[in-house]
């Protein structure tokens, strides 16, 4: 059987209900509105909290690169260029490219076609790379070395090498050589930034392991080529606030007096960025990188994207 609640506690709950059923009553009459009831939310220390406010989204870092990419080529027609260029923003998949994407040759950028295709054939042997193989794989990335090139291209079926990696990696645009020599095979910017793009994923189906090698080698790619040439024109130079990873090429004469160059290679820490930006100019060579490296700061004032 229940116990009945002490008198003295049944006493103080009935003044306490009588009380608030008073004071409701009283602003209902003073006012003839209902009382203003206010809910107030506390964190651990019992302030009140700050209502919330919605986050705006982040601005988007390329929102005026089309633009940009258009003046910039643009200004480097008028000094006899022909610039292309692709940028992919790996995080959102948008992808901005101006300029004629009509295949071209790839000069000394082709060594990342070469140099995937010997690490693929290592993975699926199970083998390593000799000290002697990673060192020469070393220079010519990081280099731009031509002898390992030639070697490596010589034993590893020579046209074949780009038949391979253009299968794996769904490269529509891009061709082996004419003649056989690797710095003629042929390609886009839209094309390399697809490979880039595929390397970093894993789906062109080279290993991880295997990418960080040629990777890594981009990121530490040196002032000068072997030979002595200029390797900081274009991302280097243009997007000197940024971490880069990259892999120039370059050639004389193409479809006449032109200088050909090339800069390609992956921005930012994160590796969000992919670029590859081509260009032929009818002037000396140090003009003609002058020029993609204006081009590069005229996108991205600042040195950062």
């Amino acid at each position: 059987m229940r116990r009945r609640p002490p008198v003295l506690l049944a006493s103080i709950v009935a003044l306490m209900v009588g009380f608030l059923l008073g004071a409701s009553s009283a602003q209902l009459t003073a006012g003839n509105h209902p009382p203003l009831r206010v809910a107030l939310l506390s964190g651990p220390t019992g302030a009140p909290l700050a209502p919330a406010i919605p986050s705006a989204a982040p601005p988007d870092p390329v929102a005026n690169l089309e633009a940009m990419a258009r003046k910039a080529t643009s200004d480097a027609a008028s000094d006899g260029a022909d610039i292309t260029f692709t940028l992919l923003d790996r995080k959102t998949g948008r992808l901005i490219s101006s300029g004629d994407q009509a295949p071209f040759p790839l000069a000394s950028v082709a060594k990342l076609f070469i140099a995937d295709d010997l690490l693929m054939g290592l993975s699926k042997s199970k083998r390593k790379l000799s000290t002697e193989d990673r060192r020469s794989l070393d220079v010519m990335l990081r280099s731009s070395d031509d002898f390992p090139a030639d070697d490596f291209w010589i034993r590893d079926g020579g046209n074949a090498v780009i038949a391979r990696v253009v299968a794996r990696y769904g490269l529509a645009s891009t061709t082996a050589p004419y003649d056989g020599n690797w710095w003629n095979t042929m390609s886009t910017t839209k094309d390399l930034v697809r490979y880039y793009d595929m390397l970093l994923d894993g789906t062109g189906g080279l290993p991880p392991e295997q990418a960080a090698v040629i990777m890594s080698n981009l990121a530490a790619s040196t002032p000068k080529g072997i030979d002595g040439y200029p390797q900081r024109f274009g991302i280097p130079d243009g997007l000197f606030a940024e971490s880069v990873a990259v892999k120039q090429g370059w050639m004389c004469c193409w479809n006449g007096p032109n200088w050909l160059h090339m800069s390609t290679g992956v921005i930012g820490a994160d590796r969000r960025y992919v670029i590859a930006m081509g260009s032929m100019q009818p002037v000396d060579d140090a003009t003609a990188r002058n020029t993609m490296t204006e081009t590069i700061k005229t996108m991205f004032p600042g040195g950062r994207i």
